[in-house]
This record gives C-alpha cells, structure tokens and sequence, in this order.
C-alpha cells in the first residue's frame, strides 16, 4: 500500500500557478461553461449532445470520411444506406460523449449512481482472491469516461492513459478520470503497469486501436484480414501475476444510463501462440462492438499501419467521400 501512494504522489499532475496565466483562460472559460451545463438533466445531456454530434457530421469532413470508411472495411456486405445510417448515428453518439466527458469527470456520485448498472463483479473478486491483479481489457467506446467512473463505484481502478500536450488539459483529465478511481499511469510506463498488477491492483487497458507496427500482430479485425494489432496484452499478462479478464460497456436506451458487464477471465492465457492470442483479443473487441456498433469509436484510423510500409492506404478513397446529399 505504501508502494501504491508514493506512485500517486510522483504521477499525479499537481495545480500550477501558471495556469491563471492568460495563455489558459480560454480553456478556463470552456471549462466553467462545461460545468454548468453538467448541471442539466441526463436526458438534457444526451439530447444536446445528439444534436452536437449531428453539426459534427457536417462540420468535420475528415473525421467523417475515416468513420464511413472503417465501416465500409469492417462490413463490406452492408447494404450502403444501413452504413449510412451506422454513420450517422455514430456522429451522434460522438456529440454525446462530449458531455459524457463531463459526467465522468464531474459529476458527484449521487447522480452517477442513478446511471450505474454493474453485472460480473465475482470474476474479479476470483481473480483477486487466487491473489492475482487483474488486467481489464476495455475497447474505446465513445461512452467510456463515464462508463469507468461507474465502474470504480464497485471497485476503484488503475488507468492506463496518454498524457495531454496541454499542462492544464493534462492535470484536468487526471483528476477527473480518478474521481472515482485510484490513479492513472502514463502510456510508457510499462513498468508501472506491470508494478499495479504485482500489487492486485484492477487496471485498464485497452487494446483495440492501431499503435503502430511495434510489437503488434496483423491479423484479423472484423474484415480485414491484415489489421495492425498490439501484443501489449500477452506482454503485461506474461510479466505480471494477473489474470487477463474481458468487460463489455454500453449506453443503456431510454437514458436510463450505463451497463458494464464483466465477463469471465481468459482461460489458457496467453498460450504461447502470439498470432492466435492476439486474434482472439480481436475477436473478443468484435463481440463487444457487435452489440452497440454506433457506440463504437470509428472515427480512429484503425487500419493505417499495413502489414508492408509501401502497401497502399486503405484510406485513399476516405479523402473524396462527401455525406449523403452534400453538394
């Protein structure tokens, strides 16, 4: 335990006086009008947020054209007008998760209470009982911010995160992505991962976006046959004593919040088969996306690492797509 609090202390941004210099004031201006409107109705946010999504899917033609394009690689045999509807709807959750950034962050836990919906929890206290940590593998749902805020209601966790370039953005998303959780660990720190596990520590990670060609496997991802996909997974679970267990998280319909199932641990885990593992984890994120797809974050280049540096782009048609009924 006392291993654990010095790692807060030395991670954990601190407040600066530098930040009510004039340089952040329009950031401090953005943030206490987010607050505010923290304060509106659930059903309010996600409504406002819908309709921020809609203008997002007219405004940003580039992001746009990465979502319409992952979702023509993943689903090929979708007819075109169900791919565009996934697209739209997509753009509209992402409005959402503007303001769900702000429920997570900021929201008291009263009112997060009322949104929590928490199945699985004994494939953890297993997990944690055998002695091991746990290493929770996550996928980038758009709801995510606030779906870890309800997952540390039942049992506050460790973050895996990339530091923000902007020393206030930074020192913000920290505190507020440990409001509910116990503290956060940069995306280098490998060590510091793997130190979390070693003390039974619950830690995120998120395995299913494209990091690169380092120390990653190309297999498949729903359609594509070649995806870029990190072997982070089987290096944490093989140097850590820690079981590897799946969560699936979802925004519930009828605003009545978010649902976070955890699922059994990985059996068998790694095998030793890199190739196999890593399509497993894949298949496994497939699952998840499956049940909520326009909740699924598509507007990352998921396939822009190929499995040869000259092979062409999968994203050369993305840059001439134009939306339905653009001019």
């Amino acid at each position: 335990m006392f291993i654990i609090e010095i790692a807060i202390v030395v991670n954990a941004p601190r407040f600066s006086w530098r930040f009510l210099l004039p340089q952040y004031w329009l950031l401090w201006l953005g943030v206490g009008l987010m607050w505010l409107i923290s304060w509106l109705p659930y059903r309010l946010l996600m409504l406002l947020g819908s309709a921020v999504g809609r203008l997002l899917y007219q405004l940003m033609s580039s992001r746009r054209n990465v979502a319409k394009r992952n979702i023509e690689l993943c689903f090929p045999e979708m007819p075109a007008a169900e791919q565009q509807r996934l697209l739209k709807a997509n753009f509209a959750e992402s409005g959402k998760a503007l303001f769900e950034t702000i429920i997570g962050w900021w929201w008291p836990n009263w009112r997060i209470r009322k949104l929590a919906h928490f199945k699985g929890y004994q494939h953890i206290e297993a997990a944690m009982a055998q002695g091991k940590g746990v290493l929770l593998l996550a996928a980038h749902f758009l709801h995510l911010e606030a779906a870890c805020r309800v997952f540390g209601l039942t049992h506050p966790s460790v973050g895996f995160y990339r530091p923000h370039n902007n020393l206030l953005m930074d020192y913000l998303q920290y505190h507020g992505r440990s409001r509910a959780n116990k503290y956060m660990i940069g995306k280098r720190d490998v060590k510091g991962l793997i130190q979390a596990l070693n003390q039974q520590e619950v830690c995120f990670y998120l395995p299913d976006q494209d990091y690169g060609r380092s120390r990653a496997e190309f297999v498949p991802f729903f359609a594509v046959a070649d995806t870029a996909s990190t072997t982070g997974t089987l290096l944490f679970a093989n140097a850590a004593n820690c079981v590897v267990i799946p969560v699936y998280t979802y925004r519930l319909p009828g605003f009545k919040g978010y649902q976070v199932d955890v699922l059994p641990a990985f059996k068998h885990f790694p095998s030793g088969d890199d190739k196999a593992d890593v399509t497993r984890v894949n298949q496994w994120v497939e699952q998840a996306v499956l049940y909520h797809p326009e909740q699924y974050m598509w507007l990352h280049r998921r396939f822009k690492t190929r499995p040869l540096p000259d092979d062409p782009s999968l994203y050369k048609a993305a840059t001439t797509t134009r939306p339905e009924g653009s001019k």
